[in-house]
Protein backbone atom coordinates (compact mmCIF):
# COMPACT_ATOMS: atom_id res chain seq x y z
CA UNK A 1 0.00 0.00 0.00
CA UNK A 2 1.33 3.43 -0.94
CA UNK A 3 0.65 6.74 0.75
CA UNK A 4 -1.73 7.77 -2.04
CA UNK A 5 -4.20 5.15 -0.80
CA UNK A 6 -4.18 6.62 2.70
CA UNK A 7 -6.44 9.45 3.75
CA UNK A 8 -4.09 11.66 5.74
CA UNK A 9 -5.11 14.87 7.49
CA UNK A 10 -3.30 17.13 9.94
CA UNK A 11 -4.28 19.44 12.79
CA UNK A 12 -2.15 22.53 13.46
CA UNK A 13 -2.61 25.45 15.89
CA UNK A 14 -3.21 29.03 14.78
CA UNK A 15 -0.44 29.98 17.23
CA UNK A 16 2.06 28.20 14.94
CA UNK A 17 3.01 31.62 13.56
CA UNK A 18 3.75 33.14 16.96
CA UNK A 19 7.51 32.65 16.57
CA UNK A 20 7.53 35.01 13.56
CA UNK A 21 7.07 38.75 14.13
CA UNK A 22 6.82 40.09 10.56
CA UNK A 23 3.92 39.35 8.22
CA UNK A 24 6.27 38.55 5.35
CA UNK A 25 7.97 35.87 7.49
CA UNK A 26 4.60 34.49 8.59
CA UNK A 27 3.61 34.33 4.91
CA UNK A 28 6.78 32.44 4.01
CA UNK A 29 6.20 29.95 6.83
CA UNK A 30 2.64 29.25 5.68
CA UNK A 31 4.01 28.66 2.18
CA UNK A 32 6.37 25.98 3.53
CA UNK A 33 3.48 24.36 5.45
CA UNK A 34 1.31 24.30 2.32
CA UNK A 35 4.10 22.79 0.23
CA UNK A 36 4.68 20.05 2.83
CA UNK A 37 0.97 19.21 2.85
CA UNK A 38 0.89 19.05 -0.96
CA UNK A 39 4.01 16.86 -1.18
CA UNK A 40 2.48 14.27 1.14
CA UNK A 41 -1.07 14.47 -0.25
CA UNK A 42 -2.81 15.83 2.83
CA UNK A 43 -6.60 15.63 2.56
CA UNK A 44 -7.67 18.21 5.18
CA UNK A 45 -5.77 20.79 7.22
CA UNK A 46 -7.55 21.57 10.49
CA UNK A 47 -6.47 24.90 11.98
CA UNK A 48 -7.48 24.92 15.63
CA UNK A 49 -7.60 27.94 17.93
CA UNK A 50 -4.89 28.01 20.56
CA UNK A 51 -3.73 31.23 22.19
CA UNK A 52 -5.18 34.68 21.62
CA UNK A 53 -3.86 35.73 18.23
CA UNK A 54 -6.91 35.38 15.99
CA UNK A 55 -5.29 37.45 13.25
CA UNK A 56 -2.59 34.80 12.79
CA UNK A 57 -5.25 32.13 12.42
CA UNK A 58 -7.12 34.17 9.81
CA UNK A 59 -3.87 34.79 7.92
CA UNK A 60 -2.97 31.10 7.94
CA UNK A 61 -6.39 29.97 6.71
CA UNK A 62 -6.52 32.63 4.00
CA UNK A 63 -3.07 31.87 2.56
CA UNK A 64 -3.49 28.08 2.77
CA UNK A 65 -6.73 28.39 0.76
CA UNK A 66 -5.13 30.85 -1.65
CA UNK A 67 -2.21 28.53 -2.37
CA UNK A 68 -4.48 25.52 -2.95
CA UNK A 69 -6.53 27.49 -5.50
CA UNK A 70 -5.37 27.19 -9.13
CA UNK A 71 -3.72 30.42 -10.27
CA UNK A 72 -6.30 31.22 -12.96
CA UNK A 73 -9.11 31.24 -10.36
CA UNK A 74 -7.41 33.38 -7.73
CA UNK A 75 -8.36 36.76 -9.16
CA UNK A 76 -12.05 35.83 -9.14
CA UNK A 77 -12.03 34.24 -5.67
CA UNK A 78 -9.61 36.46 -3.75
CA UNK A 79 -10.02 40.23 -3.91
CA UNK A 80 -7.08 42.45 -3.00
CA UNK A 81 -6.58 42.32 0.77
CA UNK A 82 -3.92 43.02 3.36
CA UNK A 83 -3.46 39.34 4.25
CA UNK A 84 -2.20 38.73 0.70
CA UNK A 85 0.16 41.70 0.74
CA UNK A 86 3.23 39.45 0.45
CA UNK A 87 1.74 36.87 -1.91
CA UNK A 88 4.77 37.38 -4.14
CA UNK A 89 6.97 35.33 -1.79
CA UNK A 90 4.66 32.30 -1.92
CA UNK A 91 5.97 29.18 -3.66
CA UNK A 92 3.50 27.51 -6.07
CA UNK A 93 2.22 24.05 -5.15
CA UNK A 94 2.27 22.70 -8.73
CA UNK A 95 -0.18 19.91 -7.86
CA UNK A 96 -2.17 18.18 -10.67
CA UNK A 97 -5.18 20.54 -10.32
CA UNK A 98 -2.87 23.48 -11.06
CA UNK A 99 -0.95 22.00 -13.99
CA UNK A 100 -3.55 22.22 -16.73
CA UNK A 101 -3.09 23.51 -20.31
CA UNK A 102 -4.78 26.78 -21.23
CA UNK A 103 -5.15 25.69 -24.86
CA UNK A 104 -8.69 24.36 -25.36
CA UNK A 105 -7.55 22.25 -28.35
CA UNK A 106 -5.60 20.01 -25.96
CA UNK A 107 -8.65 19.09 -23.88
CA UNK A 108 -9.97 15.54 -24.31
CA UNK A 109 -12.93 13.65 -22.91
CA UNK A 110 -12.40 12.67 -19.26
CA UNK A 111 -10.07 15.58 -18.40
CA UNK A 112 -10.71 17.09 -14.97
CA UNK A 113 -10.49 20.78 -14.12
CA UNK A 114 -11.22 23.22 -11.35
CA UNK A 115 -13.56 26.02 -12.36
CA UNK A 116 -15.85 28.76 -11.12
CA UNK A 117 -19.49 29.26 -12.03
CA UNK A 118 -20.17 32.64 -13.67
CA UNK A 119 -23.27 34.30 -15.12
CA UNK A 120 -23.42 36.28 -18.36
CA UNK A 121 -26.72 37.76 -19.60
CA UNK A 122 -28.66 35.39 -17.36
CA UNK A 123 -26.89 32.26 -18.59
CA UNK A 124 -24.54 30.15 -16.50
CA UNK A 125 -21.05 29.28 -17.63
CA UNK A 126 -18.02 27.71 -16.01
CA UNK A 127 -14.57 29.28 -16.29
CA UNK A 128 -11.90 26.54 -16.33
CA UNK A 129 -8.95 28.70 -17.37
CA UNK A 130 -9.13 28.32 -21.16
CA UNK A 131 -9.77 30.94 -23.80
CA UNK A 132 -13.56 30.77 -23.60
CA UNK A 133 -16.34 29.97 -21.14
CA UNK A 134 -18.28 26.68 -21.22
CA UNK A 135 -22.07 26.60 -20.90
CA UNK A 136 -23.12 25.03 -17.62
CA UNK A 137 -26.56 23.60 -16.85
CA UNK A 138 -26.85 23.18 -13.10
CA UNK A 139 -28.43 24.55 -9.94
CA UNK A 140 -24.96 25.29 -8.57
CA UNK A 141 -24.79 28.91 -7.43
CA UNK A 142 -22.86 31.58 -9.31
CA UNK A 143 -19.45 32.32 -7.81
CA UNK A 144 -18.91 28.81 -6.48
CA UNK A 145 -15.69 26.95 -7.20
CA UNK A 146 -16.35 23.44 -8.53
CA UNK A 147 -14.56 20.40 -9.95
CA UNK A 148 -15.69 19.43 -13.44
CA UNK A 149 -15.00 16.59 -15.84
CA UNK A 150 -15.23 16.98 -19.61
CA UNK A 151 -17.96 14.86 -21.17
CA UNK A 152 -16.68 15.90 -24.58
CA UNK A 153 -13.33 17.30 -25.58
CA UNK A 154 -12.45 19.90 -28.20
CA UNK A 155 -14.29 21.37 -30.07
CA UNK A 156 -17.64 20.66 -28.33
CA UNK A 157 -16.36 21.06 -24.75
CA UNK A 158 -19.19 20.04 -22.41
CA UNK A 159 -18.69 19.37 -18.70
CA UNK A 160 -20.34 17.84 -15.67
CA UNK A 161 -19.69 18.63 -12.02
CA UNK A 162 -18.03 15.86 -9.99
CA UNK A 163 -16.91 15.43 -6.40
CA UNK A 164 -13.22 15.93 -5.68
CA UNK A 165 -13.09 12.39 -4.27
CA UNK A 166 -13.83 11.04 -7.77
CA UNK A 167 -10.58 12.44 -9.19
CA UNK A 168 -7.98 9.64 -9.54
CA UNK A 169 -4.97 11.86 -8.77
CA UNK A 170 -4.27 14.09 -5.77
CA UNK A 171 -6.43 17.18 -6.20
CA UNK A 172 -5.47 19.38 -3.25
CA UNK A 173 -6.30 19.83 0.42
CA UNK A 174 -9.25 21.48 2.12
CA UNK A 175 -8.88 23.86 5.08
CA UNK A 176 -11.18 23.81 8.11
CA UNK A 177 -11.16 25.97 11.22
CA UNK A 178 -12.06 24.64 14.66
CA UNK A 179 -12.61 26.34 18.03
CA UNK A 180 -10.09 24.14 19.85
CA UNK A 181 -8.06 20.96 19.50
CA UNK A 182 -10.46 18.83 21.49
CA UNK A 183 -13.30 19.62 19.06
CA UNK A 184 -11.12 18.35 16.18
CA UNK A 185 -10.26 15.14 18.02
CA UNK A 186 -13.78 14.42 19.26
CA UNK A 187 -15.31 14.67 15.76
CA UNK A 188 -12.56 12.69 13.99
CA UNK A 189 -13.61 9.27 12.70
CA UNK A 190 -10.44 7.24 12.38
CA UNK A 191 -6.98 6.87 13.93
CA UNK A 192 -5.11 9.73 15.59
CA UNK A 193 -1.36 10.20 15.90
CA UNK A 194 -0.36 12.87 18.39
CA UNK A 195 3.19 14.09 17.83
CA UNK A 196 4.89 14.79 21.14
CA UNK A 197 8.33 14.53 22.70
CA UNK A 198 6.49 12.99 25.67
CA UNK A 199 5.22 10.16 23.48
CA UNK A 200 6.72 6.76 22.84
CA UNK A 201 9.59 6.68 20.36
CA UNK A 202 8.11 5.78 17.00
CA UNK A 203 8.88 2.34 15.53
CA UNK A 204 8.10 0.61 12.25
CA UNK A 205 5.90 -1.88 14.10
CA UNK A 206 3.76 0.90 15.57
CA UNK A 207 3.38 2.71 12.27
CA UNK A 208 2.47 -0.45 10.36
CA UNK A 209 -0.75 -0.56 12.40
CA UNK A 210 -1.73 2.74 10.79
CA UNK A 211 -0.39 2.31 7.26
CA UNK A 212 -1.85 -1.17 6.73
CA UNK A 213 -5.42 -0.09 7.35
CA UNK A 214 -7.98 1.87 5.33
CA UNK A 215 -8.86 4.00 8.36
CA UNK A 216 -8.15 7.72 7.82
CA UNK A 217 -5.31 9.14 9.92
CA UNK A 218 -5.18 12.50 11.67
CA UNK A 219 -1.67 13.68 12.59
CA UNK A 220 -1.80 16.31 15.35
CA UNK A 221 0.84 18.96 16.06
CA UNK A 222 1.26 21.25 19.06
CA UNK A 223 2.22 24.92 19.26
CA UNK A 224 5.62 26.62 19.74
CA UNK A 225 4.70 27.31 23.39
CA UNK A 226 2.64 24.26 24.34
CA UNK A 227 2.73 20.57 23.56
CA UNK A 228 -0.41 18.59 22.77
CA UNK A 229 -0.70 17.23 26.32
CA UNK A 230 -0.73 20.78 27.75
CA UNK A 231 -3.22 22.02 25.17
CA UNK A 232 -5.74 19.22 25.74
CA UNK A 233 -5.20 18.98 29.50
CA UNK A 234 -7.78 16.91 31.34
CA UNK A 235 -9.51 15.85 28.13
CA UNK A 236 -6.59 13.64 27.09
CA UNK A 237 -8.18 10.46 28.43
CA UNK A 238 -11.41 11.13 26.53
CA UNK A 239 -9.76 10.99 23.11
CA UNK A 240 -10.47 7.72 21.29
CA UNK A 241 -8.12 5.79 18.95
CA UNK A 242 -5.18 8.07 19.72
CA UNK A 243 -1.51 7.30 20.26
CA UNK A 244 1.16 9.76 21.35
CA UNK A 245 4.39 9.24 19.39
CA UNK A 246 7.79 10.93 19.35
CA UNK A 247 9.12 11.21 15.79
CA UNK A 248 12.24 13.13 16.88
CA UNK A 249 13.90 11.15 19.69
CA UNK A 250 17.21 12.50 21.00
CA UNK A 251 16.66 15.90 19.42
CA UNK A 252 19.48 18.34 20.06
CA UNK A 253 17.38 21.48 19.59
CA UNK A 254 15.16 22.77 22.37
CA UNK A 255 12.14 22.62 20.10
CA UNK A 256 11.19 21.34 16.65
CA UNK A 257 9.51 24.00 14.55
CA UNK A 258 6.14 23.16 13.06
CA UNK A 259 7.33 23.17 9.44
CA UNK A 260 10.18 20.83 10.45
CA UNK A 261 7.83 18.57 12.42
CA UNK A 262 5.36 18.25 9.54
CA UNK A 263 8.03 17.47 6.93
CA UNK A 264 9.86 15.02 9.20
CA UNK A 265 6.77 13.22 10.49
CA UNK A 266 5.08 12.87 7.11
CA UNK A 267 8.33 11.74 5.48
CA UNK A 268 8.62 8.93 8.03
CA UNK A 269 5.01 7.90 7.41
CA UNK A 270 5.65 8.02 3.67
CA UNK A 271 8.66 5.71 3.87
CA UNK A 272 6.81 3.34 6.17
CA UNK A 273 3.94 3.21 3.70
CA UNK A 274 6.11 2.41 0.66
CA UNK A 275 6.62 -1.30 -0.03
Amino acid sequence: MRLSTLKLSIAIPESALSDESLKIDKTRKISVLARACAIFKIDTIYVYQEGNNKSDGALMIMILKYLETPQFLRRRLFPKMNDLKFAGVLQPLKIPSHITPANSKKIIRGDVREGIVVSIKGKKFVDVGINHLIEFYSNTSVGKRITVQFKEGYPKLSVKEIDKSEVPSYWGYSVKERANLYSVLSEWKGNIIMTSRKGKTVTSEQLSKYTKTDEPILVVFGSPEKGIHEIIGGNMNKVQNAKSLNFFPNQATETVRLEEAILGTLAILNVQNTP
